[in-house]
């Protein structure tokens, strides 16, 4: 991990872009204290720049409750290395999309488990840099999208110890089988009307999770219009779950 700048903001959040190789992110840490500091993971649906205000205030509001977050690029997005089959699936659910048309598997899968397969080892490896980092330690959550990604991470990574998963995405068939495998707490938060996310799919994958604890956060209104409550909401959850 190679940091490239730093700014700190009048709250006394530190913000730290980074590389790990050739992948850029952010680290966001709370105002020094005497203890390490418990680490959210921020899941995106790509480009860091234009997600950066959202991310930063994410950030800056969990900092507020003594955490510390961290992001990355998603591959093939921002201003990593383009990825043509990525680029031609998203074309394709655009033009399904635009036409009426029903989304198929095909397109899904091919959207959506690729990147899963790429950004969920790229994950891992952010974990293992930031947690070597002295003033960050355990435990960890995971907060965002892509909704796959996280229920990835949460099956495969035993340093997850919650997450509040975005059902705001496209879900491939195959990833109910791997929901049931997902133990830890959960908190889903659902924008009911949101016009880029297939509800019923979303209540089902709910339905999947294997957590004895889940808790489903439904709100009217689209993509964009998540109430503050919701944001209120995760965030008591991960205080009860990482502190």
């Amino acid at each position: 991990m190679r940091f490239t700048s730093e700014q700190r903001f009048d709250d006394g959040v530190l913000e730290r872009e980074f590389t790990l190789g050739e992948i850029p992110g952010v680290l966001w840490t709370p105002p020094s204290s005497s203890a390490p500091a418990p680490l959210i993971l921020l899941g995106h649906p790509g480009g860091l720049r234009r997600m950066h205000p959202r991310l930063a205030a994410r950030a800056r509001h969990s900092a507020a409750d003594g955490f510390a977050s961290v992001t990355v690029e998603l591959p093939g997005s921002g201003d990593r290395p383009r990825w043509p089959a990525l680029e031609q699936a998203r074309a394709d659910l655009h033009r399904a999309m635009k036409a009426g048309e029903p989304v198929g598997d095909e397109i899904i899968d091919a959207l959506v488990l690729p990147l899963v397969e790429k950004a969920v080892p790229e994950w891992r490896d952010t974990l293992d840099a930031v947690l070597a980092l002295p003033e960050i330690g355990g435990p960890v959550g995971y907060s965002g999208g892509v909704i796959s990604i996280g229920t990835r991470l949460a099956v495969v990574e035993p340093r997850i110890s919650a997450a509040v998963l975005f059902a705001g995405s496209f879900v491939p068939r195959v990833m109910f089988e791997e929901a049931r495998q997902v133990t830890v707490p959960l908190h889903v938060l659902l924008q009911w009307d949101d016009e880029g996310n297939d509800r019923q799919s979303a209540l089902d994958l709910f339905d999947a999770f294997g957590s004895k604890e889940k808790t489903l956060n439904a709100n009217m209104g689209g993509h964009a219009g998540v109430p503050e409550s919701a944001g209120e909401a995760a965030a008591r959850f991960f205080t009860r779950h990482l502190r």
